[in-house]
């Protein structure tokens, strides 16, 4: 494996991103044609000119070898609970499926945690698809426990 960097998302990541995501989609996986075709549609650059005015969102991506290959978002969450202590959240965390394993999600999540401990994060909160049990491991192996269970609700 080539050196991983990670880096702030540019407007020029979003196809790549949106066809990560695509491609990881826990309900509906698409291959990578169809991903790569999802990424393309206009809501994804208007989801991402949102998270990039945003002072809260920070989106990320992994490279190697100048090829976008995974990706993240964290999102700082003030609040009053736990005596003030701002919270942090990890998101949308995904890798090209052909790379899981290969120690990019590693390098990813310590970018994450590095970041947060800079924005003054002092709890950080990670999401993930319930039937991504490789991927709930991955994160238990890193420190993160099963402290709580999380709901959705869609309202569009």
């Amino acid at each position: 494996m080539s050196a991983v960097t990670v880096r702030e998302a540019r407007a020029g990541d979003v196809p790549r991103i949106a066809a990560l995501i695509a491609m990881g989609n826990a309900s509906r996986p698409m291959t990578a044609v169809e991903a790569e075709a999802e990424g393309r549609l206009p809501v994804y650059a208007e989801a991402f000119a949102r998270v990039a005015a945003s002072e809260a969102n920070h989106l990320f991506v992994a490279e190697e070898d100048g090829r976008v290959v995974g990706t993240y978002q964290l999102t700082v969450l003030p609040g009053i609970a736990e005596r003030g202590r701002t919270r942090g959240k990890i998101e949308s965390v995904h890798v090209d499926p052909t790379l899981r394993g290969s120690g990019i999600g590693a390098v990813m999540m310590r970018h994450a945690l590095e970041t947060a401990r800079q924005l003054g994060i002092g709890l950080i909160e990670l999401s993930s698809n319930k039937s991504r049990t490789d991927a709930h491991r991955f994160y238990e192996r890193l420190g993160f426990s099963k402290s709580h269970e999380g709901f959705k609700m869609v309202l569009d």
